[in-house]
């Protein structure tokens, strides 16, 4: 296990056990130890990522001001 890995398993252990189950469930998808099949996407859902695709091809990003009034508005 790598130090990073292992500080935040330490860091980990002293939150409440649900969120233990949270964050352990996201480290086995992540390693795709995993039995859970993939999420269908809604056709809107899909219309959006290839609308995404499409902006980053052109390269459509959104300003730095612009992401951190998302942030705020969201609390972040």
């Amino acid at each position: 296990m790598t130090k990073l890995l292992d500080q935040a398993v330490a860091a980990a252990r002293s939150l409440p056990s649900e969120t233990q189950d949270d964050i352990a469930r996201v480290v086995l998808q992540l390693a795709g130890a995993d039995d859970a099949p993939p999420v269908a996407l809604s056709a809107d859902e899909q219309a959006a990522i290839s609308a995404s695709k499409e902006a980053a091809a052109r390269g459509e990003f959104a300003t730095d001001a612009q992401v951190r009034a998302t942030w705020a508005k969201h609390g972040l």
